[in-house]
């Protein structure tokens, strides 16, 4: 099993706080409204949503996977920080990938905004090596439904606030 592990900082002039509420613990409601084209819902299929819960993801129709699950396997408030791991998915993701975890840290800047660190690592099967077209196109999907969160953020100030 190889790992590749990737960093990536984002930031937004949303307050940490609120965008944890929106875009990590409503993630399950919120997603699939404002995103209905892309998301058809986000099931929490084991227990209440907290750490060792399991969430499935599934996509709407004419997307190129059916389905993803992750376990949460940390979920603090106080600290902002959201670590999962995607433990299953469609053929393509189950045959090269053993599973990806996610470290998620959001810590306030100057201006009252949020930067967003992210850690994730690719845990493959054997000796598959990723290329870095695949993981680039996962990042942008993941940096596009941040973006749509903080859009819905600016147009309603008082979402989540």
């Amino acid at each position: 099993m190889g790992v590749t592990t990737f960093t990536d900082k984002y930031t937004s002039t949303i307050p940490p706080a609120r965008l944890f509420k929106a875009s990590i613990l409503d993630s399950h409601n919120l997603i699939p409204k404002i995103m209905p084209q892309a998301i058809k819902s986000i099931e929490i299929s084991q227990g209440n949503g907290g750490a060792g819960s399991i969430k499935q993801i599934n996509f709407a129709q004419g997307s190129t996977m059916n389905y993803l699950k992750y376990r949460i396997d940390e979920l603090n408030e106080e600290t902002l920080t959201y670590n999962y791991t995607l433990i299953e998915g469609d053929a393509s993701m189950d045959k090269q990938i053993e599973s990806i975890s996610y470290e998620v840290k959001l810590e306030p800047c100057l201006n009252g905004g949020t930067i967003s660190k992210m850690t994730s690592k690719y845990y493959t099967k054997g000796d598959v090596e990723l290329s870095e077209e695949s993981i680039k196109a996962g990042k942008e999907k993941a940096m596009g439904m941040y973006k749509v969160v903080e859009s819905y953020l600016l147009e309603n100030p008082n979402a989540y606030a």
